[in-house]
């Protein structure tokens, strides 16, 4: 059978075709048009939250006016069943596609921590736990469960986490941030062992760790940490005490109150490198990648003292002599 289609009959099914695509060009336009957000704002989606908890949210941050347009949209595009849950920042002048493509593609939110060299595992553990975004799965935990728990070989957590910014999501645990933080300890002590100079004075990487938590303590400053690292081997090599107060320091622990006194160095304890030769039991701090670098590459001197110069730089003085080096304190200590 032949139809004939009348003007007013083609007029009508143009009409109804455009009426049946205006929400998609609606829906379109609303996914492609930046949004007026004075700042950042986050969004969370928990686990098992669907298209409609998403589409409920958007809305509250005034970031979609017709949620039912969404969910359809999503739906027929198979973008709601890879949603992730986790938290989303939305930045201003961002599309609705691209926060979607961001929550379908897990690219959740990253909060940044910040463990810096010459810190303490105490103090690494109090940044941790001060961390809003972390949660605390080693509270009650003794050293050596979490030292068991992280196949730990050895018998103290000291120094064995490499001080850096981390980035985490909500929710990350701190047992997964210390995983994290001692397996990038590994992989650099590691890599640096292998390059490191020949014939020092280490049995271990350990040991080379050990001393690397002491220059860091000993100097900040950048050009020093290889010239320190060659005078603490040199003393290592001929017998002598190291002599720094950073061990005596942490030895003391929660005793000490800012100042050392000679007492201090004189009372023998495991750390006292005034009283005791070798290098520590353990590492003092975190020592950075430039400190443990400073002690596989030392440099090439005669020095076996140094001390620190009074003009608040962070520098030091070095000798070859003692009699050098009581001038040297003579100048910029005694005189305090």
């Amino acid at each position: 059978m032949n139809l004939k289609i009348t003007p007013f009959k083609a007029i009508l099914f143009s009409l109804l075709l455009l009426i049946a695509a205006v929400p998609g060009i609606m829906t379109m336009q609303t996914m492609h048009t930046p949004n007026a957000l004075p700042e950042s704002q986050l969004i969370e989606l928990v686990p098992g939250a669907n298209i409609r908890h998403l589409a409920r949210q958007l809305q509250q941050h005034d970031l979609l006016e017709h949620p039912k347009l969404f969910v359809l949209w999503t739906r027929l595009n198979g973008d709601a069943k890879h949603l992730k849950a986790g938290e989303y920042l939305i930045q201003p002048g961002t599309t609705l596609s691209e926060v979607l493509d961001d929550i379908t593609s897990g690219r959740v939110h990253q909060y940044p921590l910040q463990l810096l060299e010459g810190w303490t595992f105490k103090e690494f553990m109090q940044a941790i736990r001060d961390h809003s975004a972390i949660t605390h799965q080693s509270t009650d935990l003794t050293q050596q469960e979490i030292l068991d728990l992280l196949a730990i070989e050895y018998d103290h957590l000291e120094g064995l986490f490499f001080p850096e910014t981390y980035y985490i999501h909500k929710n990350t645990s701190d047992i997964e941030v210390l995983k994290r933080a001692h397996a990038l300890m590994k992989k650099n002590l590691h890599d640096l062992w292998q390059q490191r100079d020949a014939d020092l004075p280490f049995s271990s990487p350990y040991e080379a760790l050990i001393l690397a938590s002491i220059v860091e303590k000993e100097t900040a400053v950048e050009d020093e940490r290889a010239l320190i690292a060659g005078v603490f081997i040199n003393r290592l090599r001929k017998n002598m005490r190291l002599q720094t107060d950073p061990t005596v320091i942490y030895g003391m622990g929660d005793e000490y109150d800012g100042d050392i006194r000679f007492r201090d160095l004189r009372r023998d304890t495991p750390y006292n490198t005034y009283t005791r030769k070798g290098l520590t039991p353990t590492p003092i701090a975190m020592p950075g990648l430039e400190s443990i670098r400073a002690v596989m590459h030392p440099a090439s001197t005669d020095y076996i003292y140094f001390v620190a110069i009074d003009d608040d730089s962070g520098r030091h003085k070095f000798s070859s002599t003692l009699t050098e080096h009581n001038r040297a304190v003579d100048q910029h200590q005694r005189k305090k």
